[in-house]
């Protein structure tokens, strides 16, 4: 039991990008393993029961070991993170979250806070100026490493043997200015190699080890272990005790709580939405048609249109999304001006690189994404406006002067 909350303890380490060491305390250890796998959405209470000694508990491990294989990839994962990047690579990311509609439903389902909680506006301010600043420094930085990785790949091009490629990396150039450092990137992919050979050989053995998995979990319900599982999980279900090695998992319980509350409410709320949204159109529609009659329509129509797009771009988006979005890393290539060849991203090197994606692509992506949110900030300004409107409304005697 020791040795697999070890084992735990060491891999749900490096999936959260944090540090450790052989010598922390085995109650730190239990104390993390099972706040990150409360995180990931493990709920079997027979795990959070166990002693935080690390005493006990092998069979329930290896269940909640088994469960992070299938639920969260956890060997394509941990490969996918310790993989030799010998090529230089940029994040793309055209996925859209429902961050700011998930506040909004929280904002209404919540209370008002009380004076204690309230924050100064001018330190607000100051928050804020700060993130630009940095945010602006940060994009300059990442301007002039463009800049200096475009210089590389057209110097290097033409010198590498792939020609798909056609050009080297960083790592590449520094290989050859450097050429001590190849023994150290030649065991790095060694060690690699080794890794991936262990992975395919577990990928031929991973059926014979479902059906052991199987058998765990029929000796687990004989024993009366799955139905105590039913019985008390309503009680059960509750955070453990976190300790201060965890400090991502400060105050998760009372988020939990109302995440789930919100997720239901806001899962009735869409639906609503869609509804009014279509009828409420269907109205505009048919009031605006008989404007049109007395107007220009052709450009007028095309405007209405244009607007419509944008508008319900972020519905359509929702309701019936048609394609997948770009998430992950992309390898940057420098493509020469041939008609052959554009200028963008491919994650597999290859004579038909299919799965490549040009550059344009991904801008177009983000200008859309630019927009949607440009549109939803113009919408909470103006809810803005009118709450401090009626505010102002209410306080007899005070000028108010926007600044």
């Amino acid at each position: 039991s020791l040795d697999f909350w070890r084992l735990l303890y060491a891999l749900l380490k490096q999936i959260h990008g944090g540090k450790w060491t052989e010598s922390d305390a085995i109650g730190n250890q239990v104390g993390f393993v099972k706040s990150a796998l409360w995180y990931h959405g493990y709920d079997r209470p027979q795990l959070y029961q166990l002693p935080a000694d690390g005493s006990a508990g092998s069979r329930e491990l290896l269940l909640a070991f088994s469960w992070l294989l299938h639920r969260l990839g956890l060997v394509e994962r941990l490969l996918a993170r310790n993989r030799v990047k010998t090529g230089d690579e940029t994040s793309v990311c055209t996925c859209e979250d429902d961050l700011p509609d998930i506040q909004k439903v929280i904002t209404e389902t919540t209370p008002e806070c009380g004076l204690e909680d309230r924050v100064d506006v001018r330190y607000l301010q100051w928050l804020n100026g700060r993130l630009r600043f940095q945010w602006r420094s940060l994009h300059a930085q990442h301007q002039e490493q463009c800049k200096l990785l475009h210089k590389i790949h057209l110097f290097t091009s033409g010198s590498h043997v792939d020609q798909v490629l056609g050009h080297f990396s960083v790592t590449e150039t520094d290989l050859a200015r450097q050429p001590e450092n190849y023994k150290q990137l030649l065991q790095l992919l060694e060690s690699e190699t080794m890794q991936l050979e262990a992975f395919l050989e577990w990928k031929q053995l991973e059926p014979v080890y479902w059906q052991w998995m199987e058998a765990v979990l029929d000796n687990a319900a004989e024993e009366g272990n799955m139905s105590k599982s039913q019985d008390t999980h309503a009680e059960q279900r509750g955070l453990p005790k976190l300790t201060s090695c965890c400090p991502w998992a400060d105050n998760l319980t009372g988020r939990i709580d109302r995440l789930s509350r919100d997720l239901m409410a806001l899962q009735d709320q869409l639906h609503k939405l869609v509804a009014q949204r279509k009828a409420a159109w269907c109205e505009k529609v048919k009031a605006r048609e008989e404007e049109l009659q007395k107007e220009g329509f052709s450009a007028t129509a095309r405007k209405i249109q244009e607007s419509v797009e944008l508008k319900l771009l972020d519905l359509t988006r929702l309701c019936a999304p048609q394609k997948n979005k770009m998430h992950g890393l992309c390898r940057l290539v420098l493509r020469s001006k041939h008609p052959a060849s554009k200028a963008g991203f491919g994650q597999c090197v290859s004579k038909q690189p299919v799965s490549a994606v040009g550059a344009t692509e991904v801008i177009r992506e983000l200008r859309m994404r630019e927009a949607s949110l440009q549109r939803e900030l113009e919408q909470l300004r103006e809810e803005c406006r009118h709450r401090l409107d009626a505010i102002a409304e209410g306080l007899d005697g005070v000028i108010c002067i926007s600044p």
